[in-house]
C-alpha cells in the first residue's frame, strides 16, 4: 500500500478512535473532553500508529501536525483565495512527493569539498539526483569548470529556484525538470543522491543495471540495505555521512 494512502488510513482511525473516546468520557463520566485536547489525541494516536506501522519518519510528523494544522485553519478563517495560494506552492514544492517518496532536503554547506574531493582528476560527467534548489551543483560547477554537471529535480518550484540561480551564478550546468527514473546513468562518472532510505533500494538496482564499471555512486546520509559502502567519509561535526560505492 502507497504511503500516501497508509497515511489517510491511519488519519481515519485516529479520528474514529478519538470519538469513540471523546462520548465513552462524556457517557461514562458525564464530562466534556475540550476540542483542543480531543484533536491533540488524534494528532497523537495517529503519530504512533505511523511510528507502528513503520512508515519514514517524515511521515510522523505529517500525521501528528496535520489535523492541528487543519483546525488552526479553519479557526483563522483565511480568505478562500489564500488556500488556494497555498495549495499551490506546496504543490509546486513537493509535487510527487507522496509517490517518490523523497521530500526536500537541503544539503548542509560542509558537504561541498567532501564531494568535490571525490571527483575524478580529469573532466567528467556529474549528475545531481534530487537537486533541490541547485546549490551542491552551482558550487561544484564553480570550482570544476571542466566537468560536465547535471541536476534532475521532479519539483517545478526547486527546479525553477535552481535554474535562476544558475543564471545568476553564471555557471554552465544542464538542470533538468524529470523523474531521475527516466534518465540513463551509462552517461555519467559520478551519480550523487540526497533522496531518501525508502527511495535507496530502487536506486541500487538502477545503478547497478546501468552505471559502467569503475564509476561512483555517492549518498548523503543514507545507505543501501545490505550493500555496505566502499568508503565512509564523516562531512563533519553532527553532520550526515558521506556513502560512496564504487560500481
Amino acid at each position: 500500500m502507497p504511503p500516501s494512502l497508509s497515511a489517510l488510513l491511519i488519519q481515519i482511525v485516529a479520528l474514529l478512535i478519538s470519538l469513540f473516546f471523546f462520548q465513552m468520557v462524556k457517557l461514562v463520566l458525564d464530562k466534556i473532553i475540550p476540542i483542543p485536547l480531543l484533536i491533540f489525541l488524534q494528532a497523537s494516536i495517529a503519530s504512533l500508529v505511523a511510528v507502528f506501522c513503520r512508515l519514514d519518519w517524515w511521515w510522523w510528523l505529517i500525521q501528528f501536525f496535520f489535523p492541528i494544522a487543519i483546525v488552526a485553519l479553519l479557526v483563522a478563517a483565511f480568505p478562500p483565495p489564500y488556500y488556494l495560494i497555498a495549495f499551490i506552492f506546496l504543490t509546486l514544492l513537493f509535487w510527487s512527493t507522496f509517490r517518490t517518496q523523497v521530500p526536500y532536503y537541503p544539503s548542509k554547506a560542509s558537504l561541498l569539498p567532501f564531494v568535490a574531493a571525490q571527483l575524478p582528476i580529469n573532466s567528467h560527467r556529474f549528475i545531481d539526483v534530487g537537486s533541490g534548489l541547485g546549490g551542491l551543483l552551482i558550487k561544484l560547477a564553480t570550482l570544476r569548470p571542466d566537468c560536465h554537471f547535471e541536476g534532475v529535480e521532479i519539483a517545478p518550484l526547486p527546479w525553477l529556484i535552481s535554474c535562476l540561480k544558475a543564471r545568476l551564478a553564471r555557471v554552465s550546468i544542464n538542470l533538468m525538470l524529470r523523474d531521475y527514473a527516466r534518465l540513463n546513468f551509462a552517461y555519467y562518472d559520478v551519480v550523487f543522491a540526497y533522496l531518501s532510505p525508502a527511495a535507496m533500494p530502487a536506486l541500487w538496482e538502477k545503478a547497478k543495471a546501468e552505471m559502467r564499471a569503475g564509476t561512483l555512486l555517492i549518498s548523503y546520509e543514507f545507505t543501501i540495505p545490505g550493500v555496505p559502502p566502499d568508503l565512509c567519509i564523516n562531512s563533519g561535526e553532527n553532520a550526515p555521512y558521506l556513502y560512496i560505492w564504487r560500481i
